[in-house]
C-alpha cells in the first residue's frame, strides 16, 4: 500500500484544485473579480479573459525538470510560453471603407491575444520568478493585447518609411488606445506587412471591437529620420524629433541631434527649417523666426553659439508655434524638412504642426546637451 492515496484524501484534493483553479484563472465567462478582463460583449466584440494553458505554472509553484505527482513532464523555467497560449488568438470583424484603407495602408487583421503562460513577451523573464507572493501569482494569468496586421504600399517613385498609427475601438466607436508602427523603406511598388500591437490597458478600459487607421505619414527613406533605436546613418548623425509638449494654444517640438560617427561635429547657429504639407510641397506664407518671438522660457530663445559635439555627444533645438485661429486659412502642415548646418543631409520630420493663422513658426539655436549618463 506504500504510496497509495485513501480515496477521501484522493477526493479532497481533486475539490481543493478545482477551487484553485477557479479562483485564480477564472474561465470564459470570469468577470473582473476573478481576475478576468472584459474585452467583449456585444455581436461586434470579443470575450478575452485570461486563461491559463494546463502546462503553466500557477501560485508561484517551482517549476521541476522532473515529473509531476500527476507524472506530467513540465518545462524548465526559461522555456517559452507554451503552445497551449496559441489556443487564445481570437478574430475580431474587420472595418469597411475608409476605415480599413487609407493612403496606401489596408488592415487585414484584428485580433485579440492572451498569453496565459505568464510569460512576458517583451523580456523573456518569468515575472513569477521576481516575486512569490499572491501578486505574483495573479501574474499567472496575463490579460488580452490586441494587434491587428495591415500592408503598406509604396506608390511613389522613391523609397519609403512609413509611420501608420491605428486607433483601436469600443463598440460605440469610442476610442480605446492607440498603436504607432513605423514600417522602414518600403521600395516602389511593393506592398510589405506589419503589425501593430495595443498592449495591456490599465483599470477596466471598454471592450475592442474594431480598428481605424488614424494616420499615415511617409518620408523619403533617404530622408528618414533616426533615433538610437537604428544604426548610424552615413551622415554619422542621427537627428529626430521628440513628442512635443501642448498647453494653452503653445506648442513647443525639440529636435535632437546625435554625433553617432567617429569624429567631431560641429554645429554653429539654429537649423534650417522648410515646411511641408500633407502632399510634402512646400508651404508658402509662414514666416521662420527666432523661438523668443513665439513665447519665452520655451528653451528655444537665447544666443547661438559654436557647438563641437565629441562621438556620443547630443544636441537639441526646440520648434514652437501657437495655434490661434483668427480670420484667414489656417495652416496644417505634418512635415518639416530639418538642415542641422548648412550642406548637411536634410531629414524629414513630423512634428504636426497646426500654426492656425498665426503665419509663424519659432526655431531655437542649437544647445548641447548634458550627459545623462546613458
Amino acid at each position: 500500500m506504500s504510496g497509495a492515496v485513501p480515496a477521501r484524501g484522493a477526493a479532497a484534493a481533486v475539490a481543493v484544485t478545482a477551487v484553485l483553479l477557479l479562483t485564480g484563472c477564472g474561465s470564459k465567462q470570469a468577470g473582473p473579480a476573478a481576475g478576468g478582463t472584459r474585452t467583449g460583449g456585444g455581436p461586434r466584440s470579443v470575450t478575452a479573459d485570461p486563461l491559463c494553458p494546463s502546462g503553466a505554472f500557477r501560485y508561484g509553484a517551482t517549476p521541476t525538470d522532473g515529473p509531476s505527482a500527476s507524472t506530467a513532464s513540465r518545462p524548465p523555467r526559461t522555456t517559452p510560453a507554451s503552445p497551449a497560449s496559441e489556443t487564445s488568438r481570437r478574430s475580431l470583424p474587420l472595418p469597411t471603407g475608409t476605415a480599413a484603407a487609407r493612403d496606401g495602408v489596408r488592415i487585414t487583421a484584428l485580433t485579440a491575444l492572451t498569453d496565459g503562460s505568464g510569460h512576458d513577451r517583451r523580456t523573456g523573464d518569468d515575472e513569477r520568478s521576481r516575486d512569490g507572493d499572491r501578486s505574483g501569482d495573479r501574474r499567472a494569468c496575463t490579460p488580452a493585447r490586441f494587434s491587428a496586421d495591415f500592408t503598406v504600399t509604396n506608390h511613389d517613385p522613391s523609397a519609403m518609411t512609413y509611420t501608420v498609427t491605428l486607433g483601436f475601438l469600443s463598440a460605440s466607436g469610442g476610442a480605446v488606445g492607440t498603436a504607432e508602427q513605423t514600417v522602414a523603406g518600403v521600395r516602389p511598388g511593393r506592398t510589405v506587412r506589419s503589425t501593430a500591437e495595443l498592449g495591456a490597458m490599465p483599470g477596466n478600459p471598454p471592450a475592442v471591437a474594431g480598428v481605424s487607421i488614424m494616420k499615415v505619414r511617409g518620408v523619403p527613406a533617404a530622408e528618414a529620420p533616426a533615433n538610437g533605436d537604428g544604426p548610424c546613418p552615413a551622415s554619422g548623425v542621427r537627428l529626430y524629433t521628440d513628442q512635443g509638449d501642448a498647453a494653452m494654444g503653445l506648442r513647443v517640438v525639440g529636435l535632437h541631434l546625435e554625433n553617432c560617427g567617429t569624429g567631431t561635429h560641429r554645429l554653429d547657429g539654429r537649423p534650417r527649417l522648410q515646411i511641408l504639407d500633407a502632399d510634402r510641397e512646400p508651404v508658402t506664407g509662414v514666416r521662420i523666426v527666432r523661438g523668443e518671438d513665439i513665447a519665452t522660457g520655451t528653451g528655444a530663445d537665447g544666443t547661438p553659439r559654436p557647438l563641437a559635439l565629441r562621438p556620443g555627444e547630443r544636441a537639441h533645438a526646440v520648434l514652437t508655434w501657437r495655434n490661434t485661429t483668427q480670420a484667414g486659412t489656417a495652416v496644417n502642415a505634418p512635415y518639416v524638412r530639418v538642415w542641422a548646418e548648412p550642406g548637411a543631409r536634410p531629414v524629414l520630420v513630423t512634428p504636426e504642426l497646426d500654426l492656425g493663422t498665426t503665419g509663424k513658426l519659432g526655431v531655437g539655436p542649437w544647445k548641447k546637451e548634458e550627459d545623462t549618463g546613458r
